[in-house]
């Protein structure tokens, strides 16, 4: 006679022996047959790496890409971003020749555009929150936005 008390259902017995052996060989098989690709491992180490655990994180509210609605027979407009964190809005336009963008409330800032392993670009914000970017990203990237106050940054985005 057992002393197993167990009511047959299996809920709260927690996983079995058994069990765990069959789920490390699908995980050993999964890595075999379906690897992660090297690239997608190193940005998600990349990105990972480049979290700042003080810093508020600016939610995307409109993309242009998403959110506007289409024009007949316009050219191609540049996209919009908008992001906010509490009373901090950052607005950016993606062009070919860059960022522009600007901070709100209008204030003096060093704003960084982070693109995984390559080196950060950075930028100053004028007195009206007013800022240029030489380059545009081209892949995952994010924006660091450093006030007096406090550190934003936004989500990570695909250009």
């Amino acid at each position: 006679m057992s002393d197993d008390i167990s009511d047959g259902t299996g809920l709260g017995d927690g996983p079995g022996v058994e069990e765990e052996l069959l789920e490390e060989e699908l995980r050993q098989a999964a890595s075999l047959l379906d690897p992660v690709p090297p690239a997608l491992l190193q940005s998600a180490v990349d990105a990972f790496a480049l979290r700042d655990l003080e810093a508020r994180v600016a939610g995307l509210t409109f993309d242009s890409l998403v959110d506007a609605i289409p024009v007949r027979g316009a050219a191609a407009a540049p996209r919009m971003l908008t992001f906010t964190a509490g009373e901090v809005t950052l607005d950016v336009e993606l062009t070919e020749d860059g960022l522009i963008g600007q901070v709100l409330p209008p204030a003096p800032a060093r704003i960084e555009v982070l693109t995984g392993p390559r080196p950060s670009t950075t930028a100053t914000a004028d007195d009206m929150g007013r800022f240029t970017v030489p380059v545009t990203p081209s892949g995952p990237f994010a924006l660091r936005l450093h006030t007096t106050d406090e550190t934003v940054m936004t989500e990570w985005l695909r250009a």
